[in-house]
Order: C-alpha cells, then sequence, then structure tokens
C-alpha cells in the first residue's frame, strides 16, 4: 500500500486515464495523498502568434476544472496542472514532492516506441520511486 501517489493524467485520445485512477484507490492507503497531474505541453513561439491571446489561460482553466472534477472521485486527492515537456516535469514534480508510487498510463506501441511511450518509458528509467504503467 503506497501513502503518497502520483498519477499524470494525459487527455490524448488513445489514453485511458480511468484505469490509472481505479488503480491509485486500489493500492492507496486510507490516508494517502493522491495527486493528478496534467502537463501543458510548451507551444513554440512561432505557432503562439496565430492563437488568440486568451487560449492559454483558457485551456489551462478548462483542463484543472476537468482535472479537479476526476480529482473529487478519488479520497484525499487534490489536481495540479503544470508546464514543461512531460516526462522532465513529472520527474521534477516527483523529486520535489516525494511520491512513493507513479502509475502512468501509456499507449499503444507503435514501431516507433515499442514497449512504451516516449514519457512513459522516461519517467521508468528515470523515477526514483515505483512507478506502475497501466495500458
Amino acid at each position: 500500500m503506497y501513502h503518497n501517489i502520483l498519477v499524470p493524467i494525459s487527455f490524448d485520445a488513445d489514453r485511458d486515464v480511468t484505469a490509472p485512477m481505479k488503480l491509485a484507490k486500489i493500492l492507496a492507503t486510507p490516508e494517502a495523498k493522491i495527486t493528478l497531474l496534467h502537463v501543458v505541453e510548451h507551444i513554440p513561439d512561432y505557432a503562439i502568434s496565430y492563437m488568440p491571446v486568451e487560449y492559454l489561460t483558457e485551456a489551462r482553466r478548462a483542463i484543472q476544472t476537468e482535472l479537479d472534477e476526476m480529482a473529487a472521485k478519488l479520497p484525499n486527492a487534490k489536481a495540479e496542472v503544470i508546464e514543461g515537456h512531460s516526462g522532465r516535469s513529472i520527474l521534477d514534480w516527483a523529486e520535489a514532492n516525494k511520491p512513493d508510487l507513479i502509475i502512468i498510463a501509456s499507449h499503444r506501441p507503435g514501431m516507433q516506441d515499442i514497449f512504451l511511450g516516449s514519457t512513459a518509458t522516461h519517467v521508468v528509467r528515470h523515477a526514483r520511486c515505483a512507478v506502475h504503467v497501466v495500458r
């Protein structure tokens, strides 16, 4: 049983966000803290100039609202949205907040990433705590 669980959430169409949440609920102690984390990737400067000014603010607000609704379904859960490169940012967050388990979803792999997605691969290889990959 785990006391501090990090569940990175990706809203990609090929990811099942419910499976990691179910597993977190099963593996958590009754007093465990669960964090649902979404990383907003940086948009290149050349692309951002073609987007409405309020796009990033509205997108972040919508993501936070959806994560908050998901967190409300788990005991002692909170939602957090951060910015950066997903693999590196998940590990940076984990280093600062010391979870004892990361539960990360991985898409069905293609030839370019034979077994795991690139974010899941990066987290598995470099995390300092247990990592459970869910498909």
